[in-house]
């Protein structure tokens, strides 16, 4: 009958295809295996090298789906499966959602940079693209900042990239500056030792280097000043110590009859 002949022909091409589709299986296996074993080796090599912990889990990830489609590609061909034909139309699929999904492809991979070049890390005092804060994440796709004011300020990964970084707490040691105003009558050398010896007074003012004060150009009203000092922002406060800078060159004035003058502008008036 034919459909016994169907049958034995539907037999006959299982037991042909049988061999392949262990073949497959066992390859897809084998891989899936080493898949696992390598996601540890590189967990393992990748904590000696890399401690952000977020590197590390993409870096682990990568690597194992990398093995897995190489792997089911491998077990695909045993079957006779067109991988080239299938390569190429998720190569067109890619190309085209990739295309639609631009915006988020381009965030990804900076992110993925932002991870590994690490400009800044969580609880870094930054300031990118005109915002200045705190850092409080760091995802695949955007960077969120908490403000001073207290606002939460979500930057997408590109912009954050594409713009300069300005990390002060990259280093321990930051220098501050602090204008002062002289009055034309006073002199200039000593008010700058009186203003000195204010500024090393302050605890958290840093002796090495130096603090300094220098003169910086001829005013309207008076000769401008600008003190600078250095400070460990890992130990004092930042803001703190600049404001106990000034209350103390300001005290130190007025103790030595020092003047600094009030802006002064002449009006002329005529009938």
């Amino acid at each position: 009958m034919d459909w016994t002949l169907d049958l034995q022909q539907l037999l006959q091409d299982f037991l042909q295809f049988l061999p392949k589709l262990i073949s497959a299986v066992i390859t897809f296996a084998v891989f899936l295996v080493l898949s696992k074993l390598a996601k540890k080796s590189i967990k393992k090599l990748l904590s000696k090298r890399i401690s952000n912990e977020e590197i590390q889990k993409l870096l682990t990830r990568l690597a194992t789906w990398a093995i897995l489609i190489f792997g089911t590609i491998l077990a695909l061909d045993q079957v006779d499966f067109n991988v080239t034909g299938f390569v190429a139309g998720l190569g067109i699929a890619g190309f085209t959602v990739g295309f639609a999904l631009q915006d988020i492809a381009k965030n990804f991979v900076a992110g993925v940079l932002l991870l590994i070049r690490q400009p800044f890390n969580i609880g870094d005092i930054v300031e990118i693209s005109g915002f200045s804060g705190t850092i409080q994440d760091i995802d695949i796709r955007d960077t969120s900042i908490i403000t001073f004011d207290g606002e939460l300020v979500i930057l997408p990964n590109a912009d954050v990239l594409a713009n300069p970084i300005k990390n002060f707490s990259g280093l321990e040691k930051r220098r501050r500056s602090i204008n002062i105003g002289l009055g034309y009558e006073e002199d200039v050398e000593r008010a700058k030792e009186v203003f000195l010896a204010a500024i090393r007074s302050v605890q958290g003012v840093e002796a090495e280097p130096a603090p300094s004060v220098v003169t910086m150009e001829l005013g309207d009203s008076a000769l401008s000043l600008t003190a600078f000092f250095w400070l460990d922002q890992t130990k004092v406060g930042l803001f703190e110590v600049h404001s106990a800078v000034v209350e103390a060159i300001s005290e130190a004035a007025k103790e030595n009859q020092i003047n600094l003058p009030y802006p002064i502008q002449t009006v002329r008036l005529q009938k």
